[in-house]
């Protein structure tokens, strides 16, 4: 008889499979087995998305609103957010949770409970502010057509938006979630905010892509920022181990009416702009600024010189 011949794929197969089980053992790591559930992405970026369209009803969303059904609309919205986001807030803390020994088996729920609340009665403040914020946009650029254009169209709505929603959350100590949130705006804007950040009102961010701004960052009212910023630390004090030391003000203070122009890289917890100072673009920046003060690169020299002739 002929011997079946040997399935050399399954096995080969079977050996990885055995291969990539061997890492899963022990804790930590980039694998997380017999812990308890994290908040889940596709989630919790859903729930960003109804509230986005709670915030600006009409805009996001696909249903249909009118002001016939508008009450039954937001009513029904907050009722699934509410369930929703406790429970991934509970997730989160939760996980926090399993680092401390003594904590009660309900402080948790009930931490998530506050904390989405905490949320949900902000949003007409947060409204409030993002008016200001498309009004800040629509009178910035020139280029804007209408204040329709700039909800539905611009980066800066959806990055803004998203960091007023995320910053209350990481007020209430859901950072996990806060995190999430600001990391989907990033990855779909190109403009990456801490949700720990806090922005005074009337602030715009024109084009966008590639502005960073740090955890403990303060801006003012009236502050309008072009891309390429970065608003960041200038350096990480460390322990006796050499392990970085978390917290502290790392993040410079950005004073009213102060506009930075593109590729400007301000860094330092020390580092304050002073009220109505215009940075101009490419400058680095690591002390401070008086009030009314305008800064400026030196301009480079150019060098130019004749092409040789084609064919020559």
């Amino acid at each position: 008889m002929m011997k079946e011949p040997v399935d050399t794929t399954a096995r080969e197969l079977d050996q990885i499979v055995e291969d990539i089980v061997g890492t899963y053992e022990g804790h930590g790591g980039i694998n997380r087995l017999e812990g308890p559930n994290l908040p889940s992405k596709e989630s919790v970026i859903e729930i960003l998305e109804d509230l986005l369209t709670v915030v600006f009803p009409g805009y996001y969303g696909k249903k249909v609103i009118t002001r016939a059904n508008v009450g039954y609309f937001v009513g029904d919205m907050l009722t699934s957010i509410y369930s929703r986001l406790e429970d991934q807030i509970e997730r989160s803390f939760k996980y926090e949770c399993r680092k401390l020994d003594d904590c009660p088996d309900d402080c948790c729920k009930e931490a998530a409970e506050r904390a989405t609340m905490h949320l949900l009665r902000k949003l007409p403040e947060i409204r409030e502010l993002l008016k200001l914020d498309i009004v800040a946009a629509y009178e910035g650029d020139p280029a804007a057509k209408s204040h329709d254009e700039i909800i539905v169209s611009y980066p800066n709505t959806s990055a803004i938006a998203t960091h007023r929603l995320a910053h209350e959350l990481y007020l209430m100590g859901a950072t996990l979630i806060a995190r999430i949130m600001s990391e989907h705006a990033h990855s779909s804007t190109g403009i990456d905010i801490h949700p720990g950040a806090e922005i005074g009102r009337y602030f715009f961010i024109d084009h966008g892509t590639g502005v960073v701004v740090g955890e403990t960052t303060r801006i003012g009212d009236h502050v309008k920022v072009y891309q390429g910023v970065t608003l960041g630390a200038l350096s990480f004090p460390k322990d006796k181990d050499g392990k970085i030391i978390k917290g502290g003000k790392r993040h410079p203070t950005i004073e009213d009416d102060v506009t930075i122009y593109s590729g400007a890289t301000i860094l330092g917890g020390k580092t304050v702009i002073g009220k109505g100072s215009d940075i101009g673009g490419n400058v680095w920046l690591t002390e401070p600024v008086p009030p009314g003060t305008r800064v400026r690169m030196e301009m480079p020299k150019l060098k130019m010189s004749a092409q040789n002739s084609v064919g020559s």
